[in-house]
């Protein structure tokens, strides 16, 4: 966190968590994570339906946090992980007809908070599928001349969209003129904005 890197703490966090259920929440020494005990998280993971990729997840950000220990001299390399998944399996794509999306676009819905994640669905579609996170921290200027010009924060990789006219009618559909933020996520309300920004995703 202290460096920036926010997502990674978080990711982080998430893998220590499951780890901590699988443990329950007793600390252990790093001199005691050894390739049995991994073997054990991972049947462990199985049993509760985790599938592959998650577990691999969990893996590799826990080896990420054990490899650092290791640098830093915490422990003598042992190799936990070696008999555990760590890959990444190809998933099946899942689309939906366009019929479907328009059935979603079409629902009338009158809670105000399914509303908008209706409307954050549709404006990531619309947008060829633009993760929540950049969708949250698009500003104004990145929509200039009918382009909307955006980072990536997983990448850094620069994209470009060309504004249409469904995706206008859902930026103007909410009032935004207290923030340089094109979306409703992030107001300028003295909160933290990343800390917005999670209120928001949850």
């Amino acid at each position: 966190k202290k460096i920036g890197k926010r997502r990674t703490a978080e990711t982080y966090t998430t893998a220590l968590n499951s780890f901590l259920r699988f443990r329950g929440e007793r600390d252990l020494l790093f001199e005691e994570v050894d390739s049995n005990l991994m073997v054990e998280y991972e049947t462990f993971l199985k049993g509760i339906n985790v599938c592959p990729n998650s577990s691999s997840f969990y893996m590799r950000n826990l080896r990420a946090i054990y490899n650092r220990a290791v640098e830093q001299g915490f422990v003598t390399q042992q190799n936990p992980f070696k008999h555990v998944y760590t890959g990444i399996d190809k998933t099946k794509k899942r689309a939906v007809s366009l019929d479907v999306i328009r059935e979603i676009r079409d629902l009338k819905l009158t809670k105000k908070s399914l509303v908008f994640a209706r409307d954050i669905f549709l404006f990531s579609f619309y947008t060829r599928g633009m993760s929540f996170v950049d969708m949250a921290f698009l500003k104004k200027q990145d929509l200039q001349n009918g382009i909307l010009a955006y980072r990536r924060n997983k990448t850094g990789q620069q994209l470009f969209i060309k504004r249409e006219k469904t995706m206008q009618e859902l930026i103007d559909k909410y009032d935004t003129f207290d923030t340089p933020y094109l979306l409703p996520v992030i107001r300028n309300n003295g909160v933290d904005e990343w800390h917005q920004y999670q209120n928001a995703a949850h």
